[in-house]
Formats: structure tokens, C-alpha cells, sequence
């Protein structure tokens, strides 16, 4: 299962420089960036540093290593493969993706790449809606193969060619809904897109909120003082987790005297409830294992 991503800092494979900094931060996982962030003549120099820094990570850390290599239809793509894939790659962020077709035809060629290095598990696969198309097939892309670990939203494609503004609300609603639910449809997490405007904190915490409240599991950060705000938005609050704990005592008593439903809190609770109940809890124990009485 992969580990929670509250927070996935973003950094440019260009700039070797950041990484270790960036290894040192609060993020759950970092992102590298071979696509957007890197200028054609560094496609080659960006590959190869974001490869070594891969092979020389320690694998038990805690981060998620993300990826997000050029597009399938680039002439980059097994380039940037053979390069990153190894023991260190934890997840593989396809951009652009379109169809579940494509989610095969790169699960197809990542899993030869994975042989050949000899790797060890499997490679999950991140995959960006940043098209209109994108969305329209998101719940195809989610269910196209285990591998796909979650749903990411690309604002800047996805809204900039259609003149769609970013601080749309209600634009950035139906998007997030969309992905969430199609998301839910492979019982797979999603998460929310970059907030580009470093200078802003309050309204990157804002977003943060909107996308909690639809069950977004975290978001993008492009810069480092993200990050804080992201890993404590996408935590269930002390009351949340005290209720869950609740409903799962609850529950342990209602089914030793073969009771379905009951009250919590002059709430009625059946088995809906008790599955998030049991997410808030696991969530809350990832990130403080005294409270669950055993060490992660």
C-alpha cells in the first residue's frame, strides 16, 4: 500500500543542488520534475542527476520518491525510464495522461525496464489529469491497472487553453469532485494540483481546506513553506480522530452482541461510517505511532 502523501514537494531534476535540501524537509515524498522544469537541452544532465540521487537515497527514510518523467508521446519517455528506474523509485508520475490505454502501454514498458534493473517491487504510477479529456476519462485512468496509485490534478494545463480561470471557484469544485470520485471508483487516493503563488500562504491553505472537505488525501508544494501547511490541512483534527476512536470501540461492542447499526454521538453509524472511521485512525497512528501503541 503506498504511504500517504500529505505533502509532495515539488523539485526540478535540473537542480541537483536542492535535492538534498529537499530530502531534509518535512514533505512526505518529493517530486522530481524531468518535464516542465527542465529546458530541452537539459532533458539528458537532469535524468541522470535525478537517477544517481535515486540510487545513493536510503530506503527507509520514510519518503515517497516521486518522478514525473516526460510524456509517452515525447520520444523522452524510455529514456527517462531507464535512467530512474531502480530500487530508490517509488512512484512514477505520467503526465498527461489521456486514456487507460496509455496507463497500459506505460505500466507495459516500465515493467521492462524493472526487470532489466533488477528491481525489487514494483513501481506505482502517479497519474496528472491535466487535460479535458483527461477528465472526462479520469475513472477509466484510476481503474486501467493496479499500479496506479493516484489521481493528480494539473491545473495550469488543464484550465490556462481554455481560458478558464484558476481562482474559479466553482471551476476548481467540479474538477476536484470529478477526480475524487473517479478516484473512489479504484479505491485509490487523489490529490490536489500546485498553488503557484509562493507569496500567498493563506489562500494555499485555503485550497488545502477546499480539497480536504472532498477527501483529497494532499497536495502539491512547490516551495518549501508549503509544506507545513500541507501536512497539517490533510491531518484529521484531535476531535476527528477521538470520534473515530469512538465509533470503532462502538462497534467492537455492537458486534459482540450481533448489533449492525448503532448510535454514536445520537449519530446512527453503519458500515460507511465505520470505513472512514478506520482511515482517520490509520492516518492518525502513520504520523504518531504512540498512539497506537506499536512503533511504524
Amino acid at each position: 500500500m503506498q504511504r500517504p502523501m500529505r505533502s509532495k514537494l515539488f523539485v526540478p531534476g535540473s537542480r541537483p543542488e536542492l535535492f538534498a535540501k529537499a530530502a531534509a524537509s518535512a514533505a512526505d515524498a518529493l517530486s522530481f520534475d524531468l518535464e516542465d522544469a527542465v529546458a530541452k537541452d537539459r532533458k539528458a544532465e537532469a535524468r541522470a542527476a535525478v537517477g544517481a540521487f535515486l540510487r545513493n537515497q536510503p530506503t527507509n527514510d520514510g519518503k515517497v520518491l516521486v518522478v514525473r518523467s516526460n510524456g509517452l508521446s515525447s520520444g523522452l519517455f524510455e529514456d527517462d525510464l531507464r535512467e530512474i528506474v531502480g530500487s530508490g523509485l517509488d512512484v512514477l508520475n505520467l503526465p498527461m495522461v489521456e486514456s487507460g490505454d496509455e496507463v497500459s502501454e506505460a505500466v507495459h514498458v516500465l515493467a521492462r525496464f524493472e526487470s532489466e534493473a533488477g528491481a525489487e517491487r514494483p513501481i506505482g504510477i502517479l497519474a496528472n489529469i491535466e487535460t479535458p479529456k483527461g477528465l472526462r476519462l479520469a475513472a477509466e485512468i484510476a481503474t486501467a491497472d493496479p499500479r496506479v496509485v493516484g489521481l493528480q490534478i494539473g491545473y495550469a494545463d488543464l484550465f490556462e487553453p481554455c481560458g478558464i480561470d484558476r481562482s474559479n471557484a466553482s471551476a476548481l469544485s467540479h474538477v476536484r469532485l470529478a477526480i475524487r470520485l473517479a478516484a473512489a471508483e479504484a479505491g485509490i487516493p487523489a490529490y490536489d494540483g500546485a498553488y503557484a503563488v509562493v507569496a500567498k500562504p493563506e489562500r494555499y491553505r485555503e485550497e488545502c481546506e477546499e480539497a480536504r472537505s472532498l477527501g483529497f488525501a494532499g497536495k502539491s508544494c512547490i516551495h518549501p513553506t508549503q509544506v507545513p501547511i500541507a501536512n497539517e490541512c490533510f491531518m484529521p483534527r484531535p476531535a476527528e480522530i477521538e470520534k473515530a476512536r469512538r465509533i470503532l470501540a462502538a462497534a467492537e461492542e455492537a458486534a459482540a452482541k450481533g448489533v449492525g447499526a448503532f448510535v454514536v454521538d445520537g449519530q446512527m453509524i453503519d458500515e460507511p461510517f465505520l470505513v472512514s472511521a478506520r482511515s482517520i485512525v490509520a492516518l492518525a497512528e502513520q504520523f504518531d505511532p504512540a498512539r497506537s501503541g506499536e512503533v511504524r
